[in-house]
């Protein structure tokens, strides 16, 4: 075995390692409130969140979760809230690409915690930025009172969402929602304001105050059946449109709605037959070294994602600390920008190092992504940056300057863009790759990913710099000792707000996938996204 074959298999047992961690903290998740809350949906003659959903979409075909890391690790002191108490996803329905909201009432009911706002309001946004119908299978309690003043009066609160049925509908984003469970308070018009509706006999129920609450407010003595059950709605109050017999018959009524929608897409992006990446299964699995600080070539991670391992570099021999090119993704044209963690040397023979962005580099990117919003080809970012370069030199040459030319092309971009973040993502470098606040359509991660404003060795020692300082004014006596100890807790507590499971868990990131999914969520986005219009690139004001 050569080095070169060594290192990969080093690689990829590592990699497969982090994966199986990944997966067995979903296997958690996915039991929601635990097998108790499971076999109590079941004893109601319903099935779960996750039963609902993998018996809406097509046979053989695989749910896209985003969000399932929602509320990982937080709210604790309540019991937890896994996956943010609601199931989130592209799924096929008919053929055609969906978002699917699922309320998962074996976590507190399906009750609202602030994250499951915030969660549904990103299902929400991807639906009406890729203009995909949205479906939601309604079955909540409705606000987790002890939070609400997190949840209820601001504007991305609940409210927000209502906000997006009316604006949606407007836009001709089609929206079914299934009441398959208790629809209480404000929550109740989110099925109304939607473009059809449904409700499970017997289980289903919908009013904006209940039984109790009633009596309490005006005296009347009223049961959950006569007060907002599926046969009042249906045949009443006029509020339902389709009375279904249970959970079966809903999901399919459902499907039948989804097959009668036209399925044609706006912007023909360009597509031809796809070919596999190199390597096979896990060849992408083989490129990122355990040890981050140690160089690989950006060109072999673009090799394994690339169809055929095609890329058609721009610009190959300038600022190459940023891969800049073309390349097909399951047949889909795009346009790649990924960082090379080599150390490289400039066109003035300076060396440069890998994963940092240079001039030469952000100059680069900023006119691809000019030449890709012209040809309407959408683009990805291949994450693995510590940041800008510092330094003298490089602030007398323009690294100002030229970063914001970067930041501004990318900022202005209007065709679909996705990052995916496999190493660092670090500083300034986040902003400039596609972070979070520069809208991709789908921002995932790998578990070897770490997002944070710098370097946890780098922070931790500025950080222990600051509070020793502080201490030392004080009059305190610090000894080496202490200072160990200190940089051993501050270390530790970056690290873990660097982690990937604590972006996902706040929705800084959609989802950490599997790298060997890498493909199919990207080739999915486009798909979505070729059923909204691409708008007019436009420039803003640039330093030359």
């Amino acid at each position: 075995m050569t080095k070169e074959q060594q290192a990969a298999a080093e690689n990829e047992d590592h990699m497969l390692l982090m994966v199986s961690r990944l997966k067995h903290r979903l296997e958690k998740i996915h039991l929601g409130g635990g097998k108790r809350g499971i076999v109590k949906q079941h004893e109601k003659g319903k099935m779960t969140a996750r039963e609902r959903v993998d018996a809406l979409i097509d046979e053989e075909t695989e749910f896209l979760e985003f969000g399932a890391f929602a509320g990982f690790d937080m709210y604790e002191e309540y019991g937890g809230c896994p996956a943010g108490g609601v199931v989130t996803g592209y799924g096929r329905v008919q053929g055609r690409l969906c978002v699917i909201v699922a309320n998962d009432a074996t976590v507190k009911a399906g009750a609202w915690f602030p994250i499951t706002g915030r969660k549904n309001l990103r299902a929400q946004e991807i639906a009406m930025e890729n203009r995909v119908p949205i479906i939601y299978l309604v079955d909540s309690a409705g606000v987790f009172l002890p939070l609400q003043d997190q949840i209820f009066p601001d504007k991305e609160h609940f409210g927000r969402i209502f906000r997006n049925n009316a604006h949606m509908s407007a836009m001709g984003v089609p929206q079914i929602a299934a009441v398959m469970g208790s629809c209480v308070a404000g929550g109740a018009y989110l099925p109304i304001m939607s473009d059809e509706s449904l409700i499970v006999e017997g289980t289903g129920s919908i009013f904006l105050a209940g039984p109790y609450l009633v009596r309490a407010a005006i005296g009347e003595k009223v049961d959950a059946e006569d007060l907002g059950g599926a046969n009042m709605h249906s045949s009443l109050s006029g509020v339902i449109d389709y009375k279904c017999v249970d959970d079966t018959d809903c999901l399919l009524k459902i499907r039948d709605l989804v097959g009668r929608m036209p399925d044609e897409p706006v912007t023909a992006f360009n597509r031809t037959a796809a070919e596999p990446a190199p390597g096979g299964d896990n060849g992408i699995l083989q490129v990122l070294p355990e040890d981050r600080a140690k160089p690989y070539k950006g060109r072999d991670l673009i090799n394994r994602i690339a169809d055929g391992g095609q890329f058609t570099e721009f610009k190959e021999e300038y600022g190459q600390t940023l891969l800049c090119g073309y390349a097909r993704i399951e047949g889909w044209s795009v346009g790649i920008i990924a960082n090379n963690r080599e150390v490289v040397k400039s066109g003035k023979g300076e060396m440069q190092f890998g994963g940092v962005i240079y001039s030469d580099s952000a100059d680069k990117a900023a006119r691809f992504i000019m030449i890709c919003n012209q040809k309407k080809i959408p683009l990805v970012f291949l994450h693995d940056v510590s940041g800008f370069m510092v330094g003298s030199r490089s602030e007398q040459g323009g690294i100002i300057k030229d970063g914001a030319k970067m930041v501004n092309a990318m900022a202005n971009s209007v065709v679909p863009k996705f990052s995916i973040v496999c190493g660092n993502s670090y500083g300034a470098g986040n902003y400039a790759m596609c972070g979070r606040a520069y809208d991709p359509r789908l921002m995932l991660s790998w578990p070897t990913a770490r997002l944070a404003v710098m370097g946890g060795s780098q922070a931790a020692k500025v950080l222990l710099q600051i509070q020793v300082s502080s201490q030392k004014k004080k009059g305190e006596v610090v000894s080496q000792a202490d200072e160990d100890e200190l940089l051993k807790k501050i270390t530790e507590r970056y690290t873990d707000q660097a982690s990937p499971y604590y972006a996902a868990a706040r929705l800084w990131v959609d989802e950490i996938i599997d790298p060997r999914a890498t493909r199919s969520w990207i080739s999915a986005g486009i798909e979505a996204a070729s059923y909204a219009p691409v708008g007019e690139f436009k420039m803003g004001v640039l330093q030359t």
